[in-house]
């Protein structure tokens, strides 16, 4: 190593001795291929690595396909070329499978497969060490079945064997100065869609039109759930008032963006929502692992 470590002063001992821990866990892999989306936890896994590592040991990936919207894509960029690194862009194919597209509860496992298998085949060819995915302690508490791809093809992920949680992750990063350190929770856009339900290209191209329409009205947590005719808004609910308030520029937007009925979730805006339903119906398969939704 010839640069200094990133100061992260401030924080508490207890993150402290995780953040130590993650960095001996990085130190040990020697080099790696970072599975980055620009969300909170792989940009601060990708920092943390490069600061470890060095900038000519890590890589980062990032797969490219329709269930990633366009303004992730241009953020990763941005954030590769603020870190000096090289940023990879992979073509996924998880649509082309059959058993994605359907939308079974375990669809991010064969997403996660399809993605890892080409960022492992990346990181050999590239002879990089090892594949990182930025999974955190807290994401061991959700149905996430995407984990069990990764630990199938010996993906690591330092944050969760460090036992960094969410909130650890976002005062690391608010103190590293990361600029993700309050970025909202983001997730592929095929999980706005209703399990069971098929995914295409066009639907997930929708999706992202309302989303970013909702956006553009000054919200910044949004997810539009697509129930094929109808348009379900998840905001805050702090914010709920106020998108009450602003229903009929809502109603406009989405109708724009080709839905007929517009609502709005009463609950406000939680992650994996379309899990509360395989919870009920006790048909959650056993695994855990992947992105929230």
């Amino acid at each position: 190593m010839t640069q200094e470590p990133l100061l992260v002063e401030g924080s508490g001992d207890d993150i402290d001795q995780k953040l130590s821990r993650c960095r001996s866990i990085l130190l040990e892999m020697k080099s790696a291929v970072v599975a980055f989306s620009a969300g909170v936890d792989s940009t601060f896994l990708l920092a943390l690595a490069v600061d470890v590592l060095g900038g000519n040991r890590v890589l980062a990936a990032i797969g490219v396909s329709p269930s990633l919207p366009q303004r992730e894509l241009t953020a990763a960029r941005e954030l590769a070329d603020r870190f000096g690194i090289e940023l990879t862009e992979i073509a996924t194919g998880e649509l082309d499978n059959p058993e994605y597209a359907a939308n079974p509860a375990q669809r991010c496992y064969f997403c996660k497969r399809d993605l890892f298998s080409r960022l492992s085949a990346l990181a050999q060819e590239r002879g990089l060490g090892v594949v990182l995915s930025g999974a955190n302690a807290d994401d061991t508490g959700d149905f996430r079945p995407g984990m069990q791809a990764g630990t199938e093809l010996g993906v690591r992920s330092p944050l969760l064997e460090a036992e960094l949680t969410k909130a650890d992750i976002r005062e690391l990063s608010r103190l590293m100065g990361l600029p993700t350190w309050d970025k909202p929770a983001m997730a592929c856009l095929a999980s706005r869609v209703p399990y069971g339900e098929t995914i295409t290209s066009e639907r997930l191209a929708r999706i992202e039109r309302a989303e970013q329409a909702i956006r553009d009205m000054g919200f910044r947590q949004v997810r539009v759930r697509d129930h094929g005719d109808v348009a379900r808004i998840e905001i805050p609910a702090d914010d709920l008032a106020r998108l009450v308030g602003m229903r009929t520029e809502a109603v406009v937007r989405l109708k724009g963006c080709g839905y007929t009925f517009v609502s709005m979730d009463l609950e406000g805006f939680r992650s994996g929502s379309f899990n509360e339903i395989l919870s009920r119906s006790g048909d959650s398969p056993p695994e855990r692992g992947g992105n929230a939704t």
